[in-house]
């Protein structure tokens, strides 16, 4: 099991915290800050434990070299506004320009290390490279889940050189995660969408083995129509996949998983906005047209489903989200969710860029138990794999 602040000496340490700073930018501005705030608790509890704060983080992929427009300082602005401390920023993450910035700053001052990534030996999980930025502190402290399914320095070979532990945030995902899948409270129910089936089919594999009920959505859903043998016209297909989507029905049949697919969709000729639309039975879809949602029946029929399960796993949309009215599908089944939620009925666990994007359209993000902001991360522990960043914590 993990260990987390609450389980080291925090006075007069300095607490490396590996935080995930790779946030969205746009003209030198950082335009959503949410895994900036999400470092708040952590450093909070840390500077008033009498922890110095250093963050260390990777931005985009500069491949172990030094790329300029791929620094953090701008980043480090943005902590300033966000998180409402002093900043120093130090110009290199490792040797004397961290250390000399680490032992400048004064209490309450959060340090932010320049990009990771600018050396290799990051992402080669150098033990090298682990030991210089181990030499900066005293304490780590992994609060990055985003970054957990690599094995680089400062997530995997950095944790068997100092005293390690889970920060708030990865503390609370963590938690989140085992309550989800780990020892959940049963039926419990999967919402997988998305376009693609071969982009989850690990996770489908997986899921059909832990869920009482996998509902399948988005143009995933239209491969195991297909597959079922339903016309679905023009709709996005992978038909090659058509085998593997009847053995993976088959697999949910044998696990006593209930599989659960649109009866009626909703279509348009083409998917624009302002497209002209209409929900049809799934046997009528005309030659023509294509399906870009489930359609209000089948919205109603898997909300239902909800209410009597006590579990709940996110990701990926049930159709077109991006353009309405294809979004009716994923608004209705994220606001029954966040309801049943909040009526204390369902445990709600959330991931993905494109399901925060929906929940956060549907309005609803701060009314799920967890909404992991996580990409990758999210996915490999919904494949079932073990993710290093989380291992080495357990070591």
């Amino acid at each position: 099991m993990f260990k987390t602040i609450d389980d080291v000496s925090l006075t007069g340490k300095v607490a490396l915290v590996r935080a995930d700073l790779n946030v969205p930018m746009r003209d030198g501005a950082v335009t959503d800050a949410t895994r900036i705030e999400r470092l708040r608790d952590t450093v909070d509890d840390l500077i008033a434990g009498g922890a110095k704060v250093v963050l260390m983080s990777h931005f985009g992929r500069p491949k172990g070299k030094v790329v300029p427009e791929m620094s953090l300082e701008p980043v480090a602005e943005a902590v300033v506004d966000v998180l409402g401390r002093p900043v120093v920023f130090a110009a290199d993450c490792i040797g004397a320009m961290a250390a000399d910035a680490i032992a400048a700053a004064a209490d309450g001052t959060i340090v932010v290390l320049e990009n990771l990534r600018f050396h290799a030996g990051e992402e080669a999980d150098d033990a090298a490279f682990a030991k210089e930025l181990a030499d900066l502190g005293d304490i780590y402290v992994n609060d990055a889940f985003s970054a957990a399914h690599r094995a680089h320095a400062s997530t995997h070979a950095i944790a068997g050189l100092l005293p390690a532990v889970a920060g708030r945030n990865m503390q609370a995902e963590l938690e989140a995660l085992e309550s989800a899948l780990g020892a959940p409270e049963r039926p419990v129910a999967a919402i997988v969408g998305g376009a693609k089936v071969s982009t989850k089919l690990a996770v489908l594999n997986h899921l059909v083995e832990k869920v009482d009920l996998l509902i399948i959505g988005g143009g995933m859903a239209n491969t195991f129509l297909h597959a079922m043998g339903k016309d679905i016209a023009k709709s996005l297909c992978e038909k090659d996949l058509a085998d593997t989507a009847r053995e993976i029905l088959a697999r949910a049949d044998a696990a006593g998983c209930r599989i659960g697919l649109p009866h009626d969709v909703t279509v348009a000729s083409e998917f624009a906005a302002g497209a002209a639309s209409e929900s049809v039975p799934l046997d009528a879809v005309q030659a023509d047209k294509m399906i870009l949602d489930i359609g209000p029946e089948t919205a109603a029929a898997l909300c239902a489903e909800l209410e009597n399960c006590r579990t709940l796993i996110w990701n990926g949309p049930m159709g077109a989200f991006e353009i309405p009215p294809f979004d009716a599908g994923t608004v209705a089944l994220a606001r029954k969710a966040a309801a049943l939620t909040k009526a204390g009925t369902l445990i709600s666990v959330a991931g993905g860029g494109d399901t925060v994007a929906a929940l956060a359209a549907a309005g609803v993000s701060d009314d799920f138990t967890y909404v992991s902001t996580a990409g990758g991360a999210f996915l490999e522990w919904m494949e079932g794999r073990e993710l290093p960043g989380v291992a080495a914590l357990n070591r």
